[in-house]
């Protein structure tokens, strides 16, 4: 797997705010349904809910939206909106198994992931501001509005954020390499951000090789 700041270029007028952390996860089998999951996710949301406490890393990702001018109680970043999914009682969300793990590594360590078709992306990745009019087509909703906001883009325009990614590059059954990218902000300790990137990799492996 490789991994470095090689893999997304950050622009200036967002580089004083967050801290990406990307590596790209060769050779992998996606599967809609993995039952080896079943037991690890559920004791995953189990363990969040008896932590009552609201994570550091919760707040600083809040303040990383707040600085974009986006109001966190509204558009929630992906992480945050798992832990109040699991809080509520729920589990989580199946997809296959490569989403299933990205999704336990972003409860854990309340850091947004981004998960992306590695084939479906063209030319450099680059993390911005959205410019005006700029939106994409959502996974199972309607386009998703980027201007202003937080955006990873290629050679064919924006695909992804803390949020909510496109359709063109989501996994899917036929996808054999990945990109996966942490939105981590500033603030948040490198040696964290490295220790959960570790730990994904870890989990990839050993559910998606």
């Amino acid at each position: 797997m490789d991994s470095g700041g090689d893999l997304v270029v950050v622009s200036a007028d967002v580089a004083s705010f967050v801290r990406p952390f990307a590596f790209d996860v060769p050779d992998v089998t996606v599967r809609a349904q993995d039952t080896a999951l079943d037991d690890v996710l559920r004791d995953a949301a189990a363990a969040m809910r008896t932590r009552n406490e609201s994570p550091v890393i919760t707040a600083d990702v809040r303040s990383m939206y707040r600085r974009f001018g986006v109001d966190p109680t509204k558009t929630r970043p992906s992480s945050e909106a798992l832990l109040r999914r699991v809080r509520k009682g729920g589990e989580l969300p199946r997809v296959n198994n490569l989403v299933d793990v990205i999704n336990w590594c972003s409860l854990e360590s309340q850091l947004p992931f981004g998960l992306y078709d590695r084939d479906q992306i063209t030319g450099d990745v680059v993390l911005r501001l959205g410019r005006p009019g700029e939106a994409y087509p959502g996974i199972r909703k309607d386009d998703v509005h980027v201007e202003g906001r937080l955006t990873l883009c290629d050679g064919a325009g924006p695909f992804g954020n803390p949020t909510s990614d496109s359709s063109r590059t989501m996994v899917t059954t036929q996808t054999r390499r990945a990109l996966v990218v942490l939105f981590a902000p500033v603030q948040v300790p490198a040696e964290y951000v490295a220790r959960t990137a570790g730990t994904t990799r870890e989990r990839l492996l050993q559910f998606c090789r």
